[in-house]
């Protein structure tokens, strides 16, 4: 046991300690956006907003996360990561705390794009800060931990923030997000300044390439974008099928989604380690992950055994667990030839446009569909996502040849 445990702990090893100093910033940062969770309630119960109104409130919300994180990468690329971290930690927490006196429907609307728009620009920029922080073979791993300071923070936000509605109210709530932000500003200011602290990987591009004109890049995003579709089922329309289908009560639910996060924290590192020391490219484990992710979905179909939504549950975990940092690695790897901030902007905004579309067409799909056609459907997403990861492989392998020819002809050449 004692084995197991020192083999656990060794898959964490050779980080720098800024990645560390990351992730615990991310973790303050996650675990603070406890709004997030409870924000429909919030509206319906407090501002007695009718679904109508929350329904375009969250599309300014997924409007503000699109543009935050194109300005994000656009200010990255001009002024750096680190200031753009510092603005966007501190600016959000005075404006988490500004929207709890925000009553009427337009102002919300405002307010949360704003709280969104700012909020976001931290995205590309801390991609960017992971990037350099991380000698280049611990970047896939370097980004696993930024996952799981992620997962642990949205696994307490939600838990500490029902807490402090019982006993604050709604309004305390914002008080503590706010001062969270603000408090991962004073951490970041303190230990990552740049005046104080060392890059690893230090990339100068003397002529940058544009992500737009990226031919791979764009082909790897339209993938993203499906892939973000697909995963977000699972928690909009999933936990209705559980409930309707199944005849799950909240608790089972819960436990069934929590499984997620635990098997994400239990294995994810040793998992990336072990596949980081394989041969498998990066859009081979990425296309992988898309078929486990698919697969998931389609068994649902197969059989009404309860048992199902468990294995079901086992497939997207891992596809996840794969396809999650091999896509965020291969991006940093791409954004090496051109402005660091526009790739890990698109990068970002590829998850965004997913949930701006995911959650709404999963829902009305199967309310007019139903669960079964639904499932059908996304798996054919999922496995649109796989044909272009596949023909991405196919394309990388086809460029590197001609490279390898090419080099040969110069070398005869001379």
């Amino acid at each position: 046991m004692k084995t197991l445990f020192n083999n656990y702990l060794n898959t964490f090893s050779g980080l720098s300690r800024e990645v560390w100093w990351l992730a615990l910033i991310t973790l303050i940062n996650r675990a603070g956006t406890m709004v997030i969770p409870f924000l429909s309630l919030y509206l319906t119960t407090s501002l007695n907003f009718t679904l109508s109104d929350v329904g375009w409130i969250m599309s300014a919300f997924g409007l503000g996360s699109v543009v935050g994180s194109w300005l994000g990468g656009r200010l990255t690329d001009k002024i750096g990561y680190y200031k753009v971290m510092v603005f966007s930690l501190l600016t959000t927490g005075l404006l988490f705390i500004a929207l709890q006196f925000l009553t009427t429907f337009l102002s919300f609307c405002i307010g949360i794009l704003l709280v969104m728009l700012v909020a976001d620009m931290f995205r590309p920029a801390m991609f960017v800060a992971l990037s350099a922080y991380s000698k280049p073979e611990n970047k896939t791993r370097s980004v696993t931990l930024i996952r799981l300071a992620i997962n642990l923070g949205f696994s307490a936000g939600p838990a500490i923030g029902g807490i402090i509605i019982t006993t604050l109210s709604y309004g305390g709530l914002f008080w503590v997000d706010g001062i969270t932000c603000i408090l991962a500003t004073f951490v970041l200011i303190n230990v990552l300044n740049p005046k104080t602290t060392k890059t690893l990987d230090d990339i100068k591009v003397l002529n940058p390439k544009s992500a737009y004109h990226d031919k791979a890049f764009l082909i790897f995003l339209a993938a993203m974008v499906l892939f973000g579709i697909v995963f977000l089922q699972y928690f909009s329309t999933m936990p209705l099928y559980y409930k309707e289908a199944h005849q799950l009560t909240e608790f089972e639910i819960g436990i069934l989604l929590g499984m997620n996060g635990f098997l994400i924290f239990v294995f994810e590192m040793p998992l990336i380690k072990w596949l980081e020391n394989t041969t498998f490219t990066k859009t081979g484990l990425m296309l992988f992950g898309g078929i486990l992710t698919g697969l998931s979905f389609i068994i649902l179909n197969v059989t009404s055994w309860v048992g199902v939504l468990i294995i079901g549950m086992l497939l997207m975990t891992f596809g996840e667990m794969i396809a999650f940092p091999f896509s965020n690695a291969f991006a940093m790897d791409r954004a090496k030839k051109g402005n660091q901030g526009e790739y890990m902007a698109l990068y970002s905004i590829a998850f965004s446009i997913a949930h701006i579309f995911g959650h709404n067409a999963g829902l009305q799909m199967t309310n007019k569909l139903g669960f079964d056609n639904t499932w059908y459907i996304i798996t054919g997403l999922a496995a649109l996502c796989v044909f272009l990861l596949f023909f991405l492989k196919q394309y990388l392998n086809a460029k590197k040849k001609k490279k390898l020819i090419d080099e040969e002809k110069e070398i005869l050449w001379i």
